[in-house]
């Protein structure tokens, strides 16, 4: 009886152990499976970092790296700081150096001021030498005489009249000057008066105003005549050469237009 239950008690344990080679199996099924699931982990990891640096090497070769808000605000700021500085150095020079030899030809000053009490800048582009005068000293001359007026509201009437081809500055020269003019050569710019105006001064106009300039382009307006400005200034107000006003009276006749004289200016 005893011999049965010793014989009993022995099935049980052995049926109820488990064999060392079975843990062993388990052991290395398990083992194995986590290190292809770590393996496909770093594997993954390793196609991401290598795909992140493509790309980064793809954008600074290529250029197309997007600029953060930071670094655009950073660029801008710093341009306009250098804009400004070129702009203080040209104005140290213009206050300093000989200009006599723009200024004594006459073609640019300013006469009085127009019916709402702004300055008036006069240009007569015939007595603008563009190819037989140093254009770096006109520049210079331009910003001695505008610097102080600028800083208010002003206009300027320009006068075509009998303008060549000897007189006409190149494109890039307009458009280097009025890059390096500052904003508020632009802002406070109220009126761009053109007397005489040819097909020439339309098309440059028409091209500077779309193109360069689209922020004065309302302010810019073609009169066919001298007598057309005393709406917006007083006639003793306006001071020009002979040329122009004999020019205007053999084309035009006498006392072509009556302007209307009144406190407020239709160009304004």
């Amino acid at each position: 009886m005893i011999q049965q239950e010793e014989v009993k008690s022995k099935q049980t344990d052995d049926d109820s152990d488990t064999s060392p080679h079975d843990l062993e199996m388990a052991s290395d099924v398990e083992y194995s499976n986590i290190n292809l699931s770590l393996a496909a982990q770093l594997s993954g990891a390793a196609h991401s970092f290598t795909q992140m640096q493509g790309d980064l090497d793809r954008q600074r070769l290529l250029g197309d790296r997007p600029r953060m808000v930071y670094e655009s605000v950073l660029d801008d700021g710093l341009e306009g700081l250098e804009h400004q500085e070129r702009y203080e150095r040209l104005l140290r020079r213009a206050k300093t150096e000989d200009l006599t030899e723009v200024s004594g030809i006459g073609c640019l000053y300013q006469s009085g001021v127009d019916r709402l009490g702004r300055p008036v800048v006069v240009f007569c582009g015939k007595w603008f030498p563009a190819h037989n005068i140093d254009l770096e000293k006109a520049l210079l001359y331009l910003i001695y005489l505008l610097d102080p007026i600028v800083k208010g509201d002003y206009v300027i009437a320009y006068f075509h009249t009998l303008t060549s081809s000897n007189n006409y500055p190149s494109l890039q020269w307009l458009k280097d000057v009025y890059s390096i003019l500052p904003y508020k050569y632009k802002k406070n710019l109220k009126a761009f008066y053109i007397v005489h105006p040819t097909f020439w001064t339309k098309m440059m106009t028409w091209w500077f105003t779309t193109f360069m300039a689209p922020a004065i382009k309302t302010k810019v307006h073609s009169l066919p005549g001298v007598e057309h400005l005393y709406s917006a200034i007083a006639k003793d107000q306006l001071e020009i050469p002979a040329y122009i006003t004999e020019y205007d009276m053999a084309t035009n006749g006498i006392h072509y237009f009556q302007p209307i004289t009144n406190t407020s200016s239709p160009a304004s």
